[in-house]
């Protein structure tokens, strides 16, 4: 059986117009970057939705963002029990070895891991009450934010649950032993933002309101 195939000819394309155009253009500083390492100012953990563009969103040029990207932007609570846990490794490694100064959650609209979980705590779609199921126990992380969603339409309680995947998430990085010291000694700043894909907006989450207002 093969493992894998040759590169999608459109991609290779893309790739030799990307290395005549763009890297020849800035040959300079991909070089300071391969040799000089990567010294983010952030680290952003936001969703693996294809829509969200992270770069582009906030105009970053290659090493000033460490990306991390996962189903719904979530964190998981500090599980120290000798597993894997790809995203608490990519949390520990950019706050003990590259000691980003701020890490940022980045939420969106119209996300079908959110909407997976609503439709799952709301007992309507219990394919993903199946412990194969590989979505829905990365959902049950965002059980406390359904928990806790005000009264509404469907539509607003997703919005909602939405955001709650930003906040649910901060509250667990704060479980992180090496996240809250760094907070503590001002070290590091934690960020929750919600980017609503149609419009262009984006949100900033205000803990002493408990809500998002506009950037």
């Amino acid at each position: 059986m093969k493992l894998a195939r040759p590169l999608p000819e459109y991609l290779a394309r893309r790739y030799h117009g990307w290395k005549a155009t763009s890297y020849a253009d800035n040959r300079g500083w991909y070089k300071h970057l391969s040799e000089m390492g990567q010294h983010p100012r952030a680290m952003i953990i936001s969703c693996c939705d294809s829509r969200v563009h992270v770069t582009s969103i906030f105009g970053a040029d290659q090493g000033e963002f460490f990306i991390h990207r996962n189903v719904a932007n979530l964190v998981p609570p500090y599980e120290p029990d000798g597993e894997p846990h790809g995203t608490s490794a990519a949390v520990e490694y950019a706050v003990t070895t590259l000691k980003v100064a701020h890490l940022i959650v980045l939420g969106h609209s119209s996300c079908g891991g959110v909407k997976g979980c609503y439709d799952m705590c709301s007992g309507n779609a219990p394919q993903l009450e199946e412990t194969t199921s590989f979505v829905g126990r990365w959902m049950d992380i965002l059980r406390p934010g359904y928990d806790r969603l005000p009264s509404g339409s469907d539509d607003e309680r997703i919005r909602e649950l939405e955001r709650q995947a930003v906040v649910v998430s901060l509250e667990n990085l704060m479980t992180f032993p090496f996240v809250e010291a760094a907070v503590t000694d001002d070290r590091l700043t934690l960020h929750g933002l919600w980017h609503e894909i149609g419009d262009g907006d984006l949100e900033n989450y205000d803990p002493e309101s408990g809500g998002f207002r506009a950037v």
